[in-house]
C-alpha cells in the first residue's frame, strides 16, 4: 500500500476542499493518506511517505503563502527527489502564474511532478474536484 502525505495551506477553504478531494482519490486507490498543515510537516516526516501532494493558493502578487507554506516548502524540497509529487491550489485573480513559478521551482530542485498540477479560480467546481481526485489517484 502506498503512503501519501497531503500537505496544504488554505485561507478561505478553497484549497482545503481541493485537499479533501485529493485525499479521497488516493484512498479510493487504496493508499494510506495522512493530511498535514505546513507547520506540522518537515523533511523527517517526508521521508516516511512514497508520495506527497502539496496544496497552496496564490497569494499577494501570485506567490505561495509566505508565513507558513513557503518556509515549509523551502525546508523540504531538497528531500522530495525520488518521490512522486503533485501540486494543487486555487487563485482569485491572475492566470495561475504562481503555479508555473512553483512548478519551475520544483524542476530546479529535481522534484519529479507525477501528475499535471490542478488549479482553479475561487471555489473548486465539480471539474476541479474531479481533477483533484484524479491527482490523488495518480500518486498511488
Amino acid at each position: 500500500m502506498s503512503k501519501l502525505a497531503v500537505v496544504f495551506w488554505s485561507g478561505t477553504g478553497n484549497t482545503e476542499a481541493m485537499a479533501s478531494a485529493v485525499e479521497a482519490g488516493a484512498k479510493e486507490k487504496g493508499a494510506e493518506v495522512t493530511v498535514f498543515g505546513p507547520s506540522d510537516f518537515d523533511a523527517a516526516k517526508a521521508a516516511g511517505f512514497d508520495a506527497i501532494a502539496l496544496g497552496c493558493p496564490a497569494m499577494g502578487g501570485e506567490v505561495l503563502e509566505e508565513e507558513e507554506f513557503q518556509p515549509m516548502f523551502d525546508a523540504v524540497k531538497g528531500s522530495l527527489g525520488g518521490k512522486a509529487v503533485a501540486l494543487f491550489g486555487s487563485y482569485g485573480w491572475g492566470g495561475g502564474e504562481w503555479m508555473r513559478a512553483w512548478e519551475a521551482d520544483c524542476d530546479a530542485a529535481g522534484i519529479r511532478l507525477a501528475a499535471e498540477s490542478v488549479i482553479c479560480a475561487d471555489a473548486p467546481d465539480e471539474d476541479a474536484l474531479a481533477a483533484c481526485k484524479a491527482l490523488g489517484a495518480a500518486l498511488c
